[in-house]
């Protein structure tokens, strides 16, 4: 919405802006009939900020779309493969490599976004035109607008479909957490030291060291704390079961879905 309330200008100011031909009663006339509003100072055109910043919104647009893709493509690697995007009967994955299921999808829009940001950097040289404007920015806005826009409206077309028809894999992200030996609890863990009285660095310090130890013995960090002394001594066995209910990071879900989606 602002990158359209910024390009939305015009005028019909005469050659270089001064009304010299036409009065300014006429250019609000036919502004106002295309939906435009006049530009407050123009030269023989536009200045063409307004339109460097609604190429920009168009990367930014992009960039948003690669973020997403980036993390499919992370979630759809090997070692992780918690989600991945689809893949249809007799598609190829590796021309190569018959066993492959690349991103395919995902790893395009990443190439596009490139394309679409890379634009961004000529609409910014097009605002540097020479007195009340030279021609060299036409030539540029003839490839680089209809380019970004068109690609921008296919990537967002093509990350719908990739996420409607998404595979999560539910049981593969719990075996992940599982082989984390749970130690993403350590800051709640943390918390509860220092509220039974520990400064936070000894805290700190105690959870570190018992957290480094189920990496080394490949341990559950749980257990790992109830086998120290220095932890037991502030926190009781079923204390630390409490700590560790995986819930407790759920509670402000559907909260944080209604903030985004409305009611």
């Amino acid at each position: 919405e602002r990158a359209k309330d910024v390009i939305s200008y015009g005028k019909l100011s005469g050659a270089v802006g001064t009304f010299s031909n036409i009065p300014p009663e006429i250019e609000e006339k036919v502004l106002k009939r295309l939906g435009l509003k006049p530009e407050p100072v123009a030269t023989q055109v536009v200045q063409r900020d307004r339109h460097a910043e609604y190429m920009q919104a168009m990367a930014l647009v992009a960039a948003t779309i690669e973020k997403i893709a980036i993390e499919i493509r992370h979630l759809q690697r090997t070692e992780v493969l918690e989600a991945e995007e689809p893949f249809t009967a007799g598609q190829k994955g590796s021309s190569a490599m018959p066993h492959k299921r690349n991103p395919v999808g995902c790893e395009n829009l990443s190439g596009l976004a490139r394309v679409v940001r890379s634009n961004t950097i000529a609409a910014l040289e097009n605002i540097a035109l020479w007195h009340e404007r030279d021609i060299s920015h036409s030539s540029v806005e003839r490839v680089i607008i209809p380019d970004s826009t068109t690609l921008v409206n296919y990537m967002l077309r093509r990350l719908t479909g990739i996420i409607q028809g998404l595979h999560v894999y539910p049981d593969r992200m719990k075996e992940n957490l599982s082989r984390s030996y749970n130690l993403f609890f350590s800051q709640r863990v943390l918390l509860a030291l220092t509220e039974k009285g520990l400064t936070r660095e000894e805290a700190y310090a105690l959870v570190q060291r018992n957290a480094m130890e189920s990496w080394k013995r490949r341990k559950e960090f749980k257990e790992t704390l109830k086998e120290d002394p220095e932890v037991t001594k502030h926190l009781s066995s079923e204390e630390l079961d409490g700590l560790f209910d995986i819930n407790y990071y759920l509670r402000n879900i559907d909260y944080i879905y209604k903030r985004v989606f409305g009611e």
